[in-house]
């Protein structure tokens, strides 16, 4: 087993990821799994490896990421966080065009709360005056 790079934690939504850089040749897995056969979508795969293709890295890390919670598009955005960050980690110089291209900025939306009195967070129930 190689020696871990860099490690680092991304959220979004309810979705929290790991993920750990080693040297290799560009091997990336996905909860134990390829990414190809975890994430299906090849729109959120390419949103994924962003952070890989703007520090120009692409084929040097292998990346092991472990994520849970929420659904794939979370998933997908905080792995792409927490892989921002690992790489930030591993070159101090990344920091600024991946900051310039919004990957390391946790995304804060959230699903808002259901509030009582009402069938949903915004949602109100019908109003009749009669």
């Amino acid at each position: 087993m190689s020696n871990t790079i860099s490690s680092a934690t991304g959220r979004r939504k309810t979705s929290v990821a790991r993920v750990s850089l080693t040297d290799g040749d560009g091997k990336v897995t996905i909860n134990r799994r390829p990414t190809e056969e975890y994430i299906h979508l090849e729109s959120l795969r390419a949103f994924l490896f962003q952070p890989l293709k703007i520090a120009g890295v692409e084929g040097k890390y292998d990346v092991v990421a472990y994520v849970k919670g929420g659904g794939i598009s979370g998933q997908a955005g905080a792995v792409r966080h927490a892989l921002a960050r690992a790489l930030c980690f591993a070159d101090a110089n990344l920091r600024a065009p991946l900051k310039a291209a919004g990957c390391l900025t946790r995304d804060p939306r959230m699903k808002e709360r259901k509030k009582p009195g009402q069938p949903g967070a915004r949602r109100r129930f019908q109003f009749s005056k009669r």
